[in-house]
Parts: C-alpha cells; sequence; structure tokens
C-alpha cells in the first residue's frame, strides 16, 4: 500500500536521477542515518548511500544491495550549496543539514564521528559535482589580450 501511496503523490524518483550508477557497487560512503521527511515532518531511519554525486536513500540495506532496486529518495549532490551540523537547529545531537538554494534536509547520524564522516564526504562530493562553474563560464584572461 505504501508504494502505491508513493506512486500517486509523486514521490519515488524519477529514474533519470540515478540511471547508470551502480548503487549496489563499491559505494563512496553507505550507512544508516535518521532522516526528516519531507511533506509528513517524522524521523525515519534509512539506509543511504552515495555515489557519483548522488546521495540516495533506501527504506533498509538489503533494498540497496539489489540491482534494479528503486531507491526512495535521490538528492544530487551537484544542485546543494552547504553541508554542515544543525544539532541546534532541530534540537537533536548528530544532526546535519543538506541545503540547496531551494531546500534543506536535515540528518541524524548515530554518533559525532558518523556526522562528521557524512559531512566530509558530502562536501567533498559537492565539491567534485559542483555545477557553479563550468568550463565555458570561467574565463582565461591569458587569452584575452
Amino acid at each position: 500500500m505504501e508504494s502505491i501511496w508513493r506512486i500517486a503523490t509523486g514521490q519515488d524518483p524519477n529514474r533519470e536521477d540515478y540511471e547508470g550508477i551502480e548503487f549496489w557497487s563499491n559505494p563512496e560512503r553507505s550507512g544508516w542515518l535518521t532522516k526528516q521527511g519531507d511533506y509528513i515532518k517524522t524521523w525515519r531511519r534509512r539506509w543511504f548511500v552515495l555515489k557519483r554525486g548522488k546521495l540516495l536513500w533506501f527504506k533498509d540495506q538489503s533494498a540497496a544491495g539489489i540491482r534494479g532496486s528503486t531507491p526512495r529518495g535521490v538528492i544530487s549532490v551537484g544542485d546543494c550549496l552547504t553541508v554542515k551540523g544543525a544539532e541546534d537547529v532541530v534540537n537533536k545531537p548528530f544532526a546535519f543539514e543538506l541545503s540547496s538554494g531551494s531546500y534543506t534536509m536535515f540528518f541524524i547520524a548515530d554518533n559525532e564521528k558518523e556526522k562528521e564522516d557524512w559531512i566530509n564526504s558530502i562536501g567533498r562530493s559537492i565539491v567534485q559535482h559542483s555545477r557553479s562553474v563550468t568550463d565555458s563560464e570561467v574565463l582565461d584572461y591569458d587569452h584575452r589580450r
């Protein structure tokens, strides 16, 4: 029943958002995080996978290990601007936030080390996959003289 609700409300991610990403094999980082819901602001524990600039989440670890399974959600970290601690914002220990210009998502790690590891991994991925400046937008002043 839940999957029908997710499809009817458009909550399942678009397949194009994660097409070609073998999330079940050698992720850059994976593990349990508690995520605040998008619509109903309850906290749910989900299995997260970071790979090739995408942060994907699944109901459990076994779903992430199956080729062809559908993630519960996908974030393109290249569209994000910041990842930082957020204990003071959500009033929960080991909390952090991931923000773009249009949304902020909140997560809770199991401990301080896990929080810092996720922030560092996502931060590196933001830098590697950022679309803030493309090669065509970089001015080459040496060749413009």
